[in-house]
């Protein structure tokens, strides 16, 4: 009766000889590296998320004493606060207002002008393309100054409020958000298969019919990540927000610096105002993210 082996033969080729490990696989002190480094850059990450979400919880004497990683005891009185201490409500508003009317405005000028671009060839084409790309090389400061007279100047000869106003807000956020939100819809309809219009036109479209039936549905991740990329530019931003607005146009950005008075700085409330103002912007991710993650990659690739 022959004994059975007590160790595990290695793995034999056809020839009788050890077969070589695979090139892919990672040897174990590699695996362990890895966890290490991702468990570390997850506490870095979760880390701020944390003092933010128990500051917020705390009393201000707790937030403005010496620091302690539990609080003494929790509260949910800065949520309520915060709408009280200035007019959180009103600046919200006013965020959304903007926020979403350049959003849509961006998305619907930048669709048609990439699909012009995408599928015709006209004089000054690529001249069009690299002064859209070029607008991304300058500051936004650069711009503060010259749009802060136009705004002015035309208010004064024609009367048009745009200064200290929602409209000249979202005009400005266009001015950022269009060029790239047309540049990245170009490389995104390029992707899409010219025999999708061509056969759209042979069932009886026209030029508009093929783009919102044919060339739009199947682009639908690439706009997504448009939208979501012009909403994130006007929902964040401070630089124009704090010289176009005023009392009663200021948004969520600019607002938020209310907490701090003269006598002193509401810390815990300034924490629950900042979570209350991130609900949408993460709700608007977990919703988006598939279409995302697709939009950005495909319209990135030419």
């Amino acid at each position: 009766m022959s004994e059975t082996p007590t160790m595990s033969k290695a793995v034999q080729g056809p020839l009788g000889k050890p077969m070589p490990k695979s090139p892919l696989s990672r040897p174990r002190s590699f695996l362990w590296s890895r966890r290490i480094f991702l468990t570390l850059l997850t506490g870095f990450v979760l880390l701020p998320v944390y003092v933010m979400v128990s500051s917020s919880l705390k009393p201000l004497a707790d937030v403005t004493g010496e620091f302690r990683w539990l609080p003494s005891e929790l509260t949910i009185r800065p949520y309520i606060d915060i709408w009280s201490t200035i007019p959180l409500a009103r600046y919200f508003v006013n965020s959304l207002i903007v926020a979403g009317a350049a959003t849509v405005c961006s998305v619907v000028i930048a669709v048609f002008a990439a699909y012009g671009v995408s599928r015709y060839e006209f004089r000054g084409k690529r001249v069009f393309m690299v002064t859209v790309l070029s607008t991304q090389m300058f500051p936004g400061i650069l711009f503060l100054l010259p749009l802060f007279l136009l705004y002015v100047n035309i208010g004064n000869a024609t009367g048009i409020a745009l200064f200290g106003s929602r409209g000249g807000l979202i005009l400005t956020y266009l001015t950022f958000s269009l060029p790239f939100s047309i540049w990245m819809l170009i490389g995104y309809f390029d992707s899409v298969p010219r025999d999708l219009d061509e056969a759209a036109l042979v069932d009886g479209c026209g030029p508009l019919g093929a783009l919102f039936r044919v060339v739009v549905p199947a682009a639908v991740p690439g706009i997504v990540a448009v939208a979501v990329y012009a909403f994130m530019t006007a929902w964040g931003e401070v630089l124009f927000a704090s010289v176009m607005t005023n009392d009663t146009t200021r948004t969520l950005a600019v607002g938020l610096q209310g907490y701090s008075t003269l006598y002193n700085v509401y810390w815990n409330q300034i924490m629950a105002a900042s979570l209350v103002v991130s609900v949408p912007v993460v709700a608007g991710f977990l919703l988006l993210q598939r279409y995302l993650v697709a939009g950005l990659t495909a319209g990135a690739v030419k």
